[in-house]
């Protein structure tokens, strides 16, 4: 597949980096103003570093758009001459529907809403789609690319706010719970590197758990408490602090913040 980037900051090079790494592209552009910070690119000989979005959009087939939402029309605009069937228009912009994509470049155009997170570039990310009426010829395309850096999930576009706070700001969640855990396991007596590695290992495997069995977290759960035993002892103490509570309460202040956006 020959890939075009588009904006190539901290996602669009959790992109490149993941399908990089996954052999998923034929060719890839890589297009940024300042293309010093993305020069180390070069070393990969499928890989052109370029700040011409249009060089990139007549030499690839795929476009993955990454840009600051405030540039993406005035990006379209300038390419849209360029569009032809052979071109599939992904959007990871946060905020910028399909039917504002539409008013910019037509209908006529397969579009796709993809909203990954930045652990594509380990092959982990949970990247939801949606896209337009011609995109859904597309759908299995797109998710083809981005099962190779983890997994996808199609969804209704009217649920991608929601998808964002959940999947996208949710490795920061993650990270927070992870540097807590490490935290106190440095206060049992563990030294800092070793206190990590715990951590994140353990919410590693717990994870794996769930999704090769499929089961419900409460199921595993069940499996390592035992009556008037430690487990059960820290989580109810968790709970008494308000932990389910503080990261339910968090994910709608999160998702009432990037409604306020879009409403903007």
């Amino acid at each position: 597949m020959k890939i075009a980037i588009i904006g190539a900051g901290n996602l669009g090079l959790s992109i490149a980096n993941g399908i990089l790494k996954s052999n998923g592209a034929t060719s890839m552009y890589l297009t940024k103003r300042d293309t010093k910070s993305i020069a180390d690119f070069e070393k990969f000989d499928k890989v052109t570093v370029t700040d011409d979005n249009r060089l990139a959009v007549q030499n690839s087939d795929i476009l993955i758009f990454a840009v600051q939402p405030v540039h993406f029309a005035v990006i379209l605009e300038s390419v849209k001459d360029l569009l032809t069937e052979n071109h599939v228009v992904i959007s990871t912009i946060t905020g910028f529907g399909i039917e504002k994509i539409e008013a910019v470049i037509g209908k006529d155009n397969y579009i796709v809403r993809s909203m990954p997170n930045t652990a594509i570039s380990v092959g982990k990310s949970m990247t939801c789609i949606c896209s337009n009426e011609k995109g859904k010829k597309r759908i299995d395309l797109t998710k083809a690319i981005f099962n190779r850096m983890g997994h996808s999930m199609v969804i209704p576009e009217s649920q991608m706010q929601a998808a964002t706070v959940i999947c996208a700001s949710g490795v920061a969640f993650w990270m927070r719970l992870i540097r807590a855990t490490t935290q106190g396991a440095i206060q049992l007596g563990f030294d800092a590197k070793e206190a990590q590695e715990l951590a994140m290992h353990t919410c590693n495997g717990a994870a794996s758990l769930l999704i090769d069995s499929g089961n419900h977290p409460e199921e595993e759960i069940d499996r390592v408490t035992t009556p008037m035993g430690c487990t059960i002892t820290g989580l109810n103490e968790m709970e008494h602090q308000g932990l389910s509570s503080s990261l339910i309460r968090g994910v709608i202040a999160s998702y009432d913040k990037i409604t306020e956006f879009k409403t903007k």
